[in-house]
């Protein structure tokens, strides 16, 4: 198709979903990952991808579809709504940014302002009332992709060289990071709790760099 993909996510609240997330990003070939407001996060489930994948942040939405548009992207939120559109018959029209809410909640009020349209994923069971954001996702992407199937060897798809450096996009100044390093240390109880006990190494702080 000659489209780019790329995965929003505004304030998520489970920070390990943000590491499937990118797992299920680099599979579908996601051009970035965009986060808005919390830039902290916990790389478990990535099983590396977070290499193979463009991060970008903004603190805020309004930020973030600026980006967008300048891009000639639209904007796609996942979300049953009343004009939702199923997701299998393929209302993609041009390079699409995929807008994933709070798992709870949903997209918010606000959220959904910034959205062109809205895609829902078909259930035909009656067990759930509705699916995890990361496997949302993976349905979603692999939907919106129209790419050349990648070559596999054996049983396993073939996974390219790792970077020699990956650039991550970061809106922030210097002072505000440092800021917000010194913030971490002084509630360290909302900060820490990275899998295993390992939560500097998995944060988003060693994933940017300035632009």
């Amino acid at each position: 198709m000659g489209f780019e993909s790329y995965v929003l996510v505004h304030n998520i609240a489970k920070r390990h979903n943000v590491g499937t997330l990118a797992r299920s990003a680099a599979a579908f070939g996601v051009s970035e990952f965009i986060l808005v407001g919390r830039r902290d996060f916990n790389s478990f489930g990535s099983h590396g991808s977070t290499s193979h994948i463009r991060f970008r942040h903004f603190h805020s939405l309004q930020e973030a579809g600026n980006f967008l548009k300048e891009k000639d992207c639209d904007i796609c939120g996942v979300e049953i709504t009343d004009d939702a559109q199923p997701v299998n018959q393929h209302p993609f029209k041009k390079s699409t940014a995929f807008l994933l809410g709070n798992e709870g909640t949903g997209l918010s009020a606000k959220e959904c302002e910034i959205c062109d349209f809205f895609v829902y994923i078909p259930q035909y069971g009656s067990g759930t009332a509705s699916l995890n954001v990361t496997v949302a996702a993976s349905i979603v992407l692999h939907h919106f992709g129209g790419f050349s199937e990648r070559s596999r060897d054996g049983n396993k798809f073939v996974v390219a060289e790792r970077p020699a450096k990956q650039v991550r996009y970061c809106t922030e100044t210097e002072e505000s990071i440092m800021e917000e390093r010194k913030a971490r240390r002084e509630n360290a109880g909302f900060f820490d709790g990275a899998e295993n006990g390992n939560s500097s190494s998995n944060l988003l702080d060693t994933l940017f760099v300035d632009e």
